[in-house]
């Protein structure tokens, strides 16, 4: 079924076309003249226009040229007594899906009308799937050979042949959209759009229309009526992430999309079918959600029917030597850079962090690697990790128990030397010699160890020297 505008200023022929394009279930609009399809074209959304070319107050050429401006996707078909060549040219020049002379058989109008409306669906659709695509750019593929991710992998293998919601649960940046993408494409709907919005990113007011769409004078700005991401997903798939955050009346018209497969525009009474799966995500607990009751405990359980939990990346860190070999190809495709690996080194170092913004951290932390470090690997020293808030809270445990004990005179400059020497030959004791590992305890690079090891006036050992005094069993002092 099409909506249809048909533009004549002849009332009889309109009639005679809105009887027989109805026996296809099309629904009709009609407009006496070129001013009038001219202010319907700007109010409405339209399949198929099916336009004469005469007319006292414009031409078929302006409407052609209306609907090239308003929606090029909308096809235009010419219906005329004035069958030139001239005209048939000019039309088609100007975009016109078809021309038809009067008079016409009934016959070939609906078969051109049917024609032209299969276009419009494919155009559009394509323009969906294209913005599809450059989303799907640059997106990781969810990676890790841990039990953790294999048993996600497994669920998605297992859900994405049905047609039943999924509610995607996890913290954030561990990679929520990829599952759903994961979802879609192995899905009878992979050919059909996959359509995600971030409902925490929307105000309230504006996703809505958003997700519905809205009918012309819904609210302030609404000129014209609009699709929503719902109809734009027919027969695809609707990612709604951060879903928590929705407004109670977007969940009201959510769940009569999950109930009854039916949506109903902004500012409408007129209900819409619509058939799209609806994969949904949060980083918060929903079911507390429900028990506060800011989310409906209807919804909640139409929405988690098959509820899959992302791991965090430090529940996962064997993955992280697999992560970050796909993230470093990436992300040196996107910049055209050369790639390069983390060294064992710099893999043991990132196992030692927390990731508190999991993947999407790990991820800015390898680009800013690549970019500024020089080294054919990524070395420890160039992966900048910031101290987590445990690591602080121990540094301001540490900190005050050591300002408890100064004295009320005190010089300021050796206390500092002091204790600096002494946390250096400290590492170096518990890192038995190793300055690799001295320097990572305290956070310090190679080269600025070495330069505070001469300060001092402490050994400097090679890793060799170190091991190999090790393993003789040499003393320290021997050592020295």
């Amino acid at each position: 079924m099409a909506k249809i505008l048909v533009v004549d200023d002849e009332q009889g022929m309109r009639r005679i076309l809105d009887v027989n394009l109805r026996k296809d279930g099309h629904l009709i609009v009609e407009a006496d003249g070129a001013k009038a399809a001219l202010d319907l074209i700007k109010r409405e959304d339209f399949d198929v226009v099916l336009t004469d070319q005469r007319m006292p107050d414009g031409s078929g050429i302006d409407v052609i040229r209306a609907v090239r401006e308003d929606d090029p996707t909308t096809s235009v078909i010419f219906l005329t007594a004035i069958g030139t060549v001239e005209l048939a040219v000019e039309s088609m020049r100007q975009g016109a899906f078809d021309f038809l002379t009067k008079p016409f058989d009934p016959e070939v109008v609906r078969a051109s009308v049917r024609r032209a409306s299969e276009r419009t669906a494919l155009l559009r659709e394509n323009a969906v799937l294209k913005t599809t695509v450059r989303k799907l750019e640059g997106a990781d593929e969810i990676r890790g050979t841990g039990t953790a991710i294999a048993a996600v992998r497994e669920l998605i293998m297992q859900v994405a042949p049905t047609s039943t919601t999924v509610l995607i649960t996890g913290e954030t940046g561990t990679g929520k959209e990829l599952v759903a993408r994961a979802i879609h494409r192995n899905s009878s709907r992979s050919a059909k759009p996959f359509i995600a919005i971030n409902c925490a990113a929307v105000t309230e007011t504006l996703l809505e229309s958003e997700l519905f769409g809205h009918e012309r004078g819904a609210f302030t700005g609404a000129d014209r009526a609009r699709a929503g991401l719902f109809e734009a997903a027919h027969q695809g798939t609707v990612f709604l992430d951060e879903v928590a955050e929705m407004s109670p009346a977007a969940q009201a018209k959510l769940l009569r999309v999950l109930a009854d497969g039916e949506i109903q525009r902004v500012g409408s009474s007129a209900t819409r079918r619509v058939d799209v799966r609806v994969l949904a995500a949060t980083h918060r607990d929903l079911s507390q959600r429900v028990s506060s009751g800011a989310f409906r405990q209807d919804l909640y359980y139409r929405l988690a029917v098959v509820p899959v939990r992302l791991p965090a990346l430090r529940e996962r860190k064997e993955d992280i030597p697999d992560i970050c070999t796909s993230l470093c190809q990436r992300i040196a495709d996107e910049m055209k850079i050369a790639a390069r690996p983390v060294s064992p080194e710099g893999l043991e170092k990132l196992s030692t962090y927390s990731f508190p913004g999991n993947i999407r951290e790990l991820r800015n932390v390898l680009e800013r690697a690549l970019i500024l470090g020089k080294s054919a690997a990524l070395e420890a020293d160039d992966l900048y990790l910031p101290i987590s808030a445990r690591e602080r809270h121990s540094a301001d445990t540490l900190i005050s128990s050591i300002v408890d004990q100064v004295p009320h005179q005190v010089n300021l400059r050796d206390l500092l030397a002091q204790l600096e020497r002494a946390l250096i030959s400290r590492s170096l004791e518990l890192s038995r010699g190793v300055q690799a590992e001295a320097a990572r305890k305290l956070g310090l690079s190679r080269s600025d160890l070495g330069y505070k090891l001469g300060k001092h006036g402490l050994p400097e050992l090679s890793e060799n020297s170190a091991i190999s005094d090790e393993c003789s069993g040499a003393s320290t002092a021997d050592r020295m």
